[in-house]
């Protein structure tokens, strides 16, 4: 069995780290956009980039690597962060984000950066996507070894698209797609589960014939985990539900679906990296 050592989750949290400062900073330049996804996915966005993704930042289009279908685009600051650590851009374009002419827009749009694999916006549409691209693989007769990562909000379960998605994916076994509900339990009209409540969601996803694994999504042992083992399951498609917290590493943020939709202005910002930097470099979501 695949195990993360304590010296990669010391990485996995400083990269992470890395992120979400920029995730702040490019709040603030932009004077809009989502905070609470962001700062929440940052962890896994980093064990996907910098541990289990088979992709190749100096050349993005190689035919092997595997695909990351972002579906809630709203929390594109986590994913272009990511990306610029990664490799894919120079980090100092992530200024940029939602300027009038930017390859950084509010939303992902797949001609305008290396390393994007869709257009998103409309919430609802990312499985679909991540469907059809596997589907092309299954019948493909010398198909790539590689796999579709589909991130997806909660927020978004509210979309009947997603539920048509979940059946197709089970009614085809399409175990190279690894789909990742961050369960943050906000959207921008409220918490989940007033707004429409989702549970019990393991249960209702089991009975579409997925594979269903809950994990704490700031663990980097847990979302590694995760991973592998939906790789070793051939016969179902696995669904990872990641238990977040909206807003990780700031007090003010955390569990506030208030800044699930806008920007830090500069004082807050101010105080959310002096927050993040005050625990730099302590492993305090690493499964230990």
């Amino acid at each position: 069995m695949n195990s993360l050592t304590d010296v990669e989750v010391k990485a996995l949290t400083l990269r992470a780290e890395d992120i979400r400062e920029n995730i702040i900073k490019m709040l603030l330049s932009a004077g809009s956009g989502h905070t609470a996804g962001p700062l929440g996915m940052a962890d896994i966005f980093t064990c996907l980039y910098f541990r289990l993704l088979n992709h190749n930042p100096k050349h993005p289009a190689w035919n092997q690597r595997d695909r990351v279908i972002l579906s809630n685009g709203h929390i594109a600051p986590v994913l272009y962060a990511t990306l610029a650590f990664a490799g894919y851009f120079p980090v100092g374009e992530l200024k940029t984000l939602r300027a009038f002419g930017t390859r950084l827009q509010g939303h992902p749009h797949r001609e305008s950066l290396p390393g994007l694999e869709t257009t998103s916006g409309p919430l609802g549409c990312g499985l679909s996507q991540a469907i059809g691209m596997a589907l092309i693989d299954k019948f493909e007769e010398h198909k790539p070894d590689r796999y579709f990562y589909c991130l997806m909000g909660d927020g978004e379960m509210d979309e009947g698209q997603v539920w048509e998605s979940f059946l197709l994916l089970g009614k085809n076994k399409l175990n190279k797609v690894i789909s990742i509900i961050d369960r943050n339990t906000i959207q921008i009209d409220g918490f989940t589960e007033d707004v429409l409540p989702l549970e019990p969601l393991k249960d209702k996803l089991e009975s579409f014939n997925l594979n269903v694994i809950e994990i704490d999504g700031h663990n980097f042992r847990d979302i590694a985990g995760a991973v592998w083992q939906a790789k070793s399951i051939l016969n179902k498609p696995t669904v990872i539900i990641a238990h977040t917290i909206p807003g990780r590493g700031v007090k003010d943020f955390e569990g506030n679906f208030n800044w699930h939709g806008k920007a830090p202005n500069e004082e807050e910002a101010k105080e959310a990296l002096k927050e993040l930097r005050s625990f730099r470099g302590k492993v305090t979501h690493s499964g230990d």
